[in-house]
């Protein structure tokens, strides 16, 4: 069978990462996260994938015909994000009777694909669904014994025909595009032809306990990056060419990377991906499930904690709390991240005009590439920073800076006090 990923939206709600590029081509554990799929795909026996992406092709320049991964992937182009059923048609051509449906961070579904194949007998489609607490904010499945027979869009509370919501992974046949076509062109027409394929054909239903991951906002980079982490990293592994000083601890589930050196005192602690040629200075602590992709310098005395580096960063002492900073980012001696609320409540960030609820009480910053950060610089939590920004030494971030933004703001009490001497 065939599978086929969809990887064409505008990421918009990614900001400030991955500028000019599909959130799907963000790396985690030295690959971007599609590519993590297609080897979740791959473990599942389907080689053969066809990838929407957008016109830009940055996808497609990055992964090419897929022979680095043993599989072979066609490319089409959506222009416009117009929905997910626009999306498929577009692939149409290229898919034989039988395909998957997944998105670029379904990491996991190689775990679910055998049981998705188990319900395919005599089926026009095979859905996923997962449990939720909250009915009110997504499309809720009628469901009879393992059949899905409607699908209610945010039914009022109290109305929900079940607690099952889809989980973002289907299985067709080439049928459904027959119902696609009898329903109004607009951007949910997938769904207005999924609820008439329900009606009139057979639509099975797989229930899993845990949901595939999600990958809307940058925070939900973190469940990722411990998902795979937990997966793939179960031991030391040391890449021969490392280089790591006999007073330096490395304890616990860690991936060491090419050419790595680890100077004097310095503390690693699994699980944690240290990527080729990265340099944990001395006396530096990088723990609990941090990221450095290749290239990233952790300069001595800094502590970094769950946090995500992309490649070719570079720290010198601070401390870097559940933060995420995209490619080439240089950070000044003395900045801290801070990842907690003076109040200990939820953090909610600004993403376009709005508060999201991210229901963590741990956030630090979110950084987009190329930016400058000054000596002693804070960055309050939740704060979005535009890419190729630059922040002056001392300066105090409360809110989110658009991209090439030049900020310098020292905090208000320190200027107060230069004043009045």
């Amino acid at each position: 069978m065939q599978a086929v990923i969809l990887a064409a939206g505008e990421s918009s709600r990614f900001w400030p990462l991955a500028e000019g590029k599909h959130k799907s081509l963000f790396a985690l554990l030295g690959r971007p996260i599609i590519v993590h799929t297609i080897e979740a795909l791959r473990r599942a026996q389907i080689t053969e994938i066809v990838i929407v992406q957008s016109s830009n092709g940055a996808i497609e320049a990055q992964l090419g015909n897929g022979a680095r991964w043993g599989v072979k992937i066609s490319y089409v182009v959506q222009p416009e994000p117009r929905g997910m059923g626009d999306a498929l048609v577009r692939a149409e051509s290229l898919l034989k009777e039988t395909f998957f449906v997944v998105n670029p961070q379904h990491v996991t579904v190689s775990e679910i694909i055998p049981q998705m194949n188990a319900l395919a007998s005599g089926a026009d489609a095979v859905l996923v669904g997962c449990d939720t607490d909250r009915p009110q904010e997504y499309g809720i499945v009628k469901i009879e014994h393992d059949r899905a027979l409607d699908l209610i869009e945010k039914p009022a509370p109290g109305t929900e025909p079940s607690r099952t919501r889809l989980a973002g992974v289907y299985l067709f046949n080439k049928r459904f595009f027959e119902y696609y076509r009898r329903v109004p062109e607009h951007p949910y027409a997938f769904e207005d032809a999924l609820k008439l394929l329900m009606r009139e054909g057979t639509v099975r239903i797989l229930i899993i306990s845990e949901e595939p991951p999600t990958l809307k906002y940058p925070w939900d980079l973190f469940p990722i990056a411990q998902l795979l982490m937990d997966r793939e990293i179960t031991e030391q592994t040391v890449a021969p060419s490392a280089q790591i000083h006999p007073s330096a601890l490395i304890e616990g589930p860690v991936w060491i990377g090419e050419n790595v050196r680890v100077f004097e005192h310095a503390v690693v602690k699994g699980p944690c991906y240290i990527g080729d040629h990265c340099v944990i200075g001395t006396g530096s602590l990088v723990r609990e499930y941090s990221n450095l992709e290749a290239h990233t310098v952790i300069g001595a005395h800094a502590e970094v904690a769950r946090s995500i580096f992309q490649k070719d960063c570079s720290t010198h002492s601070g401390y870097f709390g559940d933060s995420i900073f995209d490619e080439a980012v240089k950070i000044g001696a003395g900045t801290v991240t801070a990842n907690v609320r003076n109040d200990r409540g939820f953090i909610r960030p600004w993403v376009k005009g709005s508060r999201v609820e991210t229901g963590l009480k741990k956030l630090g910053a979110i950084v987009g590439r190329e930016t400058h950060i000054g000596i002693c610089a804070m960055l309050m939590p939740g704060v979005l920073i535009g890419p190729r920004c630059e922040i002056g030494p001392g300066s105090l971030v409360r809110k989110n800076l658009d991209a090439d933004t030049r900020y310098y703001a020292q905090p208000r009490e320190m200027i107060l006090k230069r004043e009045s001497t």
